[in-house]
């Protein structure tokens, strides 16, 4: 060991820091802060997969009847489940020897090193997974978060989501409007206001709505001059995780672009976050492990693991409007 104490300030210091890091990561992410709000966020404590229930269809049972008439009991097989796959990402925060015991002496002074560290070591967390709830999944070999791109796919007819295969099962598909094709010409200002029209409709059913729009810099500055002249422009409590969002049939429109923003470019998701969920394990979410000394250098490592997935329950009221 570096030093007969450095393995106490290490855990301990890491421990303190890290107690909030979860909560961090959902206070300041415009998807997982909404799925908070929903009851959406609900951590796993284990098994081969991650089981989400999916309601994708109507109960049969329901008749119209007059007296004595019998009443229809027949089963309806109105929920099913997908499957997701466990996902892992982890960083580490290492200190050597020589910076524990020689060129950082004393606890204030190594806990000072670790700060810093540790700040970077959650920044660089947060930051990808930030990136990766807009991915498609395949980054590392398929070991990657699926995202966005994947749950509200440009080419809903494709692919695979929770075991279930697109092409084959149709609710299992998301709405989408390209903006060429379905619209007739690339989005604009003049334009983004139909175009959402009609994808939110598209999303919408009964009252089941999108309560959450993500938009990359284009296409949430075409959304904003669209609004300037009438000067429609609101905010909510979204704004105090850090993000700036306008509004649209009483959904927030979240900018997520710009220098290190995530949202793909020319994209804009329309989402029920009622039926999107983050699913941690329960022991893996953000915490750090058991500190490990190098059998072969003067150096401790500590790494910060997470595992889970972002799951899907229904595909039908989600919507991507995108310029390919």
């Amino acid at each position: 060991m570096a030093s007969p104490n450095l393995s106490e300030i290490v855990t301990t210091t890491l421990r303190n820091r890290t107690g909030k890091l979860a909560d961090n990561m959902t206070d300041n992410n415009a998807i997982l802060s909404y799925m908070k709000k929903r009851g959406t966020i609900k951590p796993v404590s284990g098994g081969r997969t991650i089981v989400q229930e999916r309601d994708y269809a109507d109960n049969v049972t329901y008749q119209r009847y007059s007296g004595y008439e019998v009443l229809n009991i027949s089963p309806s097989d109105v929920f099913t489940a997908a499957e997701f796959d466990w996902k892992q990402a982890s960083v580490a925060v290492t200190i050597s020897g020589l910076e524990g015991s020689v060129q950082n002496t004393g606890e204030d002074a190594i806990i000072d090193l670790l700060s810093i560290r540790i700040k970077n070591a959650e920044r660089t967390m947060q930051n990808n997974i930030s990136s990766d709830l807009y991915s498609n999944g395949t980054a590392s070999g398929g070991k990657q978060i699926g995202g966005l791109q994947l749950l509200v796919a440009d080419d809903p007819t494709t692919g695979t989501v929770g075991g279930i295969t697109r092409a084959t099962w149709s609710f299992w598909q998301n709405q989408k409007f390209q903006a060429t094709s379905d619209g007739g010409s690339a989005a604009s200002a003049a334009n983004i206001q139909r175009y959402m029209n009609t994808l939110y409709l598209k999303c919408s059913r009964g009252t089941d709505r999108p309560n959450l729009i993500l938009a990359d810099n284009t296409y949430y500055q075409f959304y904003w001059n669209s609004l300037q002249a009438i000067q429609r422009i609101s905010q909510t409590d979204t704004g105090s995780a850090g993000y700036q969002n306008l509004k649209f049939m009483g959904a927030d429109v979240v900018f997520d672009g710009g220098v290190g923003g995530a949202c793909p470019a020319n994209h804009m998701y329309m989402l029920n976050t009622d039926y999107i969920h983050w699913r941690p394990h329960a022991q893996r979410n953000m915490v750090p492990l058991e500190a490990v000394n190098s059998i072969n250098q003067d150096a401790m490592v500590k790494f910060i693991v997470w595992a889970g997935n972002m799951t899907l329950s229904n595909a039908f009221t989600q919507g991507v409007i995108f310029q390919t």
